[in-house]
């Protein structure tokens, strides 16, 4: 049987910081997309990576290399984590038990319990993932939950999801091209929405 996804089970499992009930559902590809994993091996043999521009170089990155997306991820909660003390976290550290519901429902769980939501796209994320689930959760959450919502998109990434969120939406959207630079707009995404909330233009969860 499911656990039920409430705010106190995920504080619970979370670690201390300053602002323990300031949760942050930070969510991305948790592995690089590769170009190896797509093609044959008949497909690779005719390809000189290193004769390729640098964007698409980078994406017959070697197998040891896969989990530079998930790293980015736990780097950027890190730093979230330590200034300005948010309770950032991904959905695998939640560690709920919920075997009956797909990635999608639990995340639309997550966004629900949390003051703030950013979904990261880096170039080298598979876009497809995080875009259906990012899908699902603007459409059960955009009303409720819209102004608490950020998609920060490395800017070699273009998307007709991003896109189409925008205007659909009016998702707040963030390029960004160095990994100082996301964390920077994220940490005035998340100070924007806890003024909002002391000031009552947001409702407090708590």
């Amino acid at each position: 049987m499911s656990e039920e996804i409430t705010r106190d089970l995920i504080v619970d499992r979370l670690g201390d910081v300053r602002y323990d009930r300031f949760l942050l559902y930070v969510m991305g590809p948790y592995k690089s997309f590769n170009l190896n994993y797509v093609l044959s091996e008949e497909e690779r043999s005719g390809i000189d990576a290193g004769d390729l521009p640098g964007p698409l170089r980078r994406l017959f990155q070697s197998k040891d290399e896969i989990d530079r997306a998930q790293a980015l991820l736990r780097r950027v909660q890190g730093s979230l984590r330590v200034r300005p003390g948010v309770n950032a976290f991904l959905a695998l550290d939640v560690d709920a038990d919920t075997d009956d519901i797909d990635a999608a429902t639990q995340s639309i769980a997550y966004t629900r319990c949390s003051n703030a939501t950013a979904f990261v796209l880096p170039f080298l994320g598979h876009n497809f993932g995080v875009g259906e689930e990012a899908g699902s959760i603007l459409e059960a959450l955009s009303e409720t939950h819209g102004d608490r919502l950020v998609f920060a998109h490395e800017a070699d990434v273009t998307s007709a999801m991003i896109r189409s969120a925008k205007v659909r939406w009016d998702l707040r959207v963030e390029p960004y091209e160095t990994e100082a630079e996301l964390v920077r707009k994220l940490r005035f995404f998340v100070g924007e929405i806890m003024q909002r909330e002391r000031r009552g233009a947001l409702d407090r969860l708590d």
